[in-house]
């Protein structure tokens, strides 16, 4: 089965059906970026703010749905302020902001198996027109599975490396992950065409 960043729960949220949860993602993420107005676009980050209280997950669980994306939120204001105005800067990171909360919660409350069912089954008209459901649908069940396997990845040369008493940087870093990762790669096709 693949895994993903999925954490049991019980409440309204993880109960609720993915197909639901990605149409209300779809829909609230076109509302909020075609909304140009400050006071809306602070409501929806509110709302994705409160839906996470709702699941029952606090602000540790927050933070760690924020914490990545803090330096890009810092660069999309600076060139918005460059660029545009203050007001607009403010804007761009509300929505960014609260679309990266809102997709982290659907991925949170949504066991990824859900989720790439629920994706299947919404894209599954398209196979008249010629598209491969199922290799789309692998796709992203991939995708899904590594964004996590890549941080994991990560994790463990960071602890060997401070293991051999090296200080991790960027460049000794990321050597030796696109490797685990290529063979990682490596293996998945083999087992893919395994079972062809």
């Amino acid at each position: 089965m693949i895994t993903g960043l999925y954490r049991a729960g019980n409440s309204r949220l993880h109960r609720a059906g993915a197909g639901r949860k990605l149409l209300a993602l779809i829909l609230g993420g076109t509302l909020l970026l075609a909304i140009s107005s400050l006071p809306l676009a602070a409501l929806g980050l509110l709302i994705a703010l409160a839906l996470y209280g709702l699941a029952g997950f606090g602000p540790r669980v927050l933070w760690t749905q924020l914490r990545p994306i803090v330096f890009v939120l810092a660069v999309l204001f600076l060139a918005q302020l460059w660029l545009a105005t203050p007001a607009e800067a403010v804007l761009v990171v509300l929505r960014f902001a609260a679309l990266v909360l809102a997709a982290g919660l659907v991925t949170l409350t949504t066991r990824t198996s859900d989720l790439v069912a629920a994706i299947e089954r919404g894209l599954s008209p398209l196979s008249r027109f010629g598209l491969d459901v199922a290799k789309v649908s692998l796709a992203i069940s991939l995708a899904i599975r590594f964004i996590p396997a890549i941080g994991q990845i990560a994790g463990e040369v960071r602890e060997a490396q401070l293991a051999r008493g090296r200080r991790p940087s960027p460049l000794t870093l990321v050597v030796p992950v696109i490797v685990r990762l290529l063979k990682m790669a490596d293996e998945i096709t083999d087992a893919i065409d395994a079972r062809s």
